[in-house]
């Protein structure tokens, strides 16, 4: 019989092996984990067709057609944009460092004394450019494969319908599994086609508003702030630094805060109005458990695992709550809005009315 510390090591060799070989098989591993996203997207209006009486085949079609605009429109604009932001960044850079450089020497004649060199050397604004764009031709490298991803989600969607059939053969206690196996699919979608939603809406306030202020590749910052929108907190941080930055060099201080005032005003209707009343509680993650996952999904699976950081760790989240043996583990990964506050209090039993 194993002892608590020997099965304690054992797991945790097994863990290391696993993120092992995640990290090896990362250029295979992570076009499949997207196209397991995809599908969980993509299921519900696959469903919805199927109950309006839409034969499998042509559903599937259907909604391959949609996933393929959508893809082709993002692959356009990641191509389009990308290229001419990265020809144009070296401008950008050498601008930002004449602006940061002008401020420091403002500040120098009103007594603040700083070395500009000094502080760019370990605090340089234009690396944030960079880091978005290596983000964003990190995804645009991985829709190389789209053909390989599309072809992934169609047999995917094909087995979707047979799937809890083969799991339920091969369980002991089939209606047991079977309602687990749903209460964590219903959640996963919804969590997923809500995040989705609110994401687009992001997206396209985004690039609406910094289109309106005139700065260059509005379209590219919109996608970026979509795909960034998935890690709460950190990630409308992250989207908006390099807008607000091109901002400032491009339009000037007055477009920079206004672009700025533009992000925080988005995030803050859909981050905290919105979305809590779309998705409700027990869906959310602690500060720390994003910061952290973005880290180590993006050190496991390069710029895909970082975009899907919390879906990734919202998936673990789900399937630790499902079991009761588990669910500390859920709390521990949770928001702390969504365990401890306190309970709602229960109706009055109608045995005790009187």
């Amino acid at each position: 019989m194993l002892t608590p510390t020997l099965r304690f090591m054992l797991m945790f060799a097994a863990t290391v092996i696993i993120i092992a070989g995640l990290k090896a098989s990362a250029d295979m591993i992570a076009p499949f984990i997207l196209s397991s996203f995809i599908v969980v997207i993509s299921g519900p209006p696959l469903f919805w067709l199927r109950r309006r009486g839409v034969p499998t085949g042509l559903a599937i079609t259907l909604v391959m057609l949609l996933i393929i605009s959508m893809t082709a429109g993002v692959a356009a604009i990641v191509s389009s944009s990308l290229a001419g932001f990265s020809a144009a960044l070296p401008d950008y850079r050498n601008s930002l460092q004449n602006a940061v450089s002008n401020v420091f020497a403002w500040l120098g004649l009103h007594g603040i004394d700083l070395t500009a060199s000094w502080v760019m050397q370990y605090l340089d604004p234009s690396t944030a450019m960079d880091l978005a764009a290596n983000t964003v031709s990190g995804f645009g490298n991985v829709l190389t494969n789209s053909f390989l991803i599309l072809l992934t989600v169609i047999f995917m969607l094909l087995e979707v319908s047979s799937f809890p059939n083969k799991l339920s053969a091969l369980s002991r206690d089939p209606e047991r599994t079977m309602a687990r196996y749903q209460r964590f699919i219903d959640t996963l979608k919804d969590y997923m086609a809500m995040k989705t939603l609110m994401s687009l809406l992001t997206g396209f306030g985004v690039t609406l508003w910094l289109w309106g202020l005139g700065v260059d590749f509005a379209a590219l910052w919109g996608l970026l702030a979509f795909f960034l929108n998935y890690v709460p907190n950190i990630g409308s941080i992250i989207a908006a630094v390099p807008a607000v930055l091109l901002a400032f060099v491009q339009l000037g201080s007055s477009s920079a805060l206004l672009a700025a005032a533009g992000y925080v005003f988005l995030n803050t209707v859909i981050g905290n109005f919105i979305e809590p009343r779309l998705m409700g509680r027990g869906l959310g993650l602690s500060t720390l458990v994003v910061f952290l996952s973005l880290v180590f999904w993006g050190w496991v699976l390069g710029p895909v695992g970082m975009l899907l950081s919390v879906p990734l760790t919202m998936t673990l989240k789900i399937a630790l709550e499902g079991n009761e043996e588990t669910r500390w583990l859920a709390v521990i990964l949770g928001s702390e809005r969504d365990y401890l506050l306190p309970a709602e209090p229960h109706p009055a039993n109608p045995e005790q009315q009187p």
